[in-house]
């Protein structure tokens, strides 16, 4: 066993994330022996009490499609979220169910983007899943795609999953699919092969990344697989990225699948869902020396290096940072609102505490509220 795989053995938070196309049959409709393989492999896992488990789970769509007669995944929200309002409650009948076999409880946790975007929510979010681990119940969660909108969606939850791993504080994150690693090329055609480890984004600058699932009940593939282990592995936590049948494998640490080394630290709670999970409400556009100065001095936006505001948004709503050419920079929470910022572009602090008082003599966003977006 290497020791990045030794690593996996000791990690004694984990969360594991599998997809629809492993639980659910292409028709639609829960696959019920699938469902009770992976609980076997999480119970044996957990069962020493050594191990907490967080199961982010796909499939509440994907189940509620055969018991409404729809033959495929909806395009539109409507019909989609009617879908998860089914097959949430299937979903978590038959986690309930399977896992009752082996006295093991199920609390069920939906999250949108706002429980882990805005501040009070994220905590609550926190203060419950760490709740419920310490009660010895197993969480399962999902994005609330009942009441989600495409403004307020994850998109996917792979992504979902990097980022509760952050929230819980997670030693290890597990990302189970229907493809067992990432491979160098198409996996179906001859000659390519597993990449075992990644140790760096350098590593798979070379690979073309698919992104179509191949069941067709999911909204994720290996494109979003690869970015929530980026996020994960940036944020100090590393990854195995292989495929639900070789669950056991990975949590026993044998080389199955990719491993994705961390690439960073934990990082500020903040910062993370601010880069990953917040929605932008508008953006600044600054000049050129603003973004020298946020970019390489790492400084705070002050009102004379802004050009241009546009968007509707309020105090304390995260706004994207753009130079001249229209290229995002940066994400940051705003200390004033839209309609304010017109009367302070390209003045001073000092000049604006003189005019409009005291309140106005700070920073439009400060660099602790602040995080660089990658080129």
């Amino acid at each position: 066993m290497s020791a990045a795989r030794q690593g996996v053995t000791n990690a004694r938070r984990i969360v594991v994330k599998v997809g629809s196309s492993s639980l659910t049959t292409a028709a639609g409709g829960l696959d019920a022996d699938r469902v009770d393989a992976l609980v076997d492999v999480l119970a044996k896992a957990r069962s020493g009490g050594e191990k907490e488990i967080v199961l982010v789970s796909s499939g509440a769509i994907a189940a509620g499609l055969s018991p409404l007669g729809l033959r495929r995944r909806p395009k539109d929200l409507a019909r989609q979220q009617a879908a998860a309002s089914v097959g949430q409650g299937l979903l978590v009948a038959r986690y309930t169910a399977s896992f009752a076999r082996y006295g093991v409880r199920v609390g069920q946790v939906l999250l949108t983007t706002d429980d882990t975007s805005r501040r009070a929510h994220y905590r609550n979010a926190y203060r419950t899943l760490d709740q419920l681990l310490a009660m010895g119940a197993l969480p399962v969660v999902n994005e609330n795609d009942t009441v989600a909108t495409d403004e307020i969606r994850f998109g996917d939850n792979d992504r979902l999953a990097a980022l509760v791993a952050h929230l819980v504080r997670a030693d290890l994150l597990v990302l189970l699919s229907d493809v067992d690693g990432l491979y160098d090329g198409d996996p179906s055609i001859p000659g390519t092969s597993r990449i075992a480890e990644v140790r760096g984004p350098g590593d798979i600058e070379h690979v073309t990344i698919g992104s179509a699932g191949r069941a067709g009940v999911g909204t994720g593939g290996m494109v979003t697989k690869v970015e929530a282990a980026r996020i994960a592995a940036a944020a100090g936590i590393p990854v195995v990225l292989t495929s639900a049948i070789r669950a056991a494998d990975a949590l026993a640490g044998r080389a199955t699948g990719t491993y994705f080394h961390s690439t960073g630290r934990r990082s500020a709670d903040r910062l993370l869902w601010l880069a990953h999970a917040s929605t932008p409400q508008g953006h600044l556009t600054l000049d050129d020396g603003a973004v020298r100065a946020v970019v390489e001095r790492r400084t705070s936006l002050l009102p004379a290096g802004i050009a241009a505001v546009e968007g509707e948004f309020v105090a304390g709503d995260p706004v994207e940072l753009r130079d001249t050419r229209g290229r995002a920079v940066a994400r940051g929470l705003v200390n004033f609102d839209a309609k304010e910022i017109p009367q302070l572009i390209g003045r001073s602090t000092r000049e604006l505490a003189r005019e409009l008082g005291p309140a106005y003599e700070r920073e439009v966003v400060h660099r602790d509220d602040l995080v660089l977006l990658q080129p």
